[in-house]
């Protein structure tokens, strides 16, 4: 939660759908940082 809190303090849509929208959209760009930041790591031998 505290991640999701970095992208910004409050929402800034009145409407509950596109609430919902703004937070999926931030889920989605902190997902994409996570995934930026996972090493790829192979077997050796």
């Amino acid at each position: 939660m505290n991640c999701i809190k970095l992208l910004g303090q409050s929402l800034m849509s009145r409407d509950f759908d596109r609430q919902v929208a703004e937070i999926q959209v931030r889920v989605a760009a902190l997902n994409r940082f996570t995934a930026l930041g996972i090493p790829v790591t192979a077997p050796v031998g």
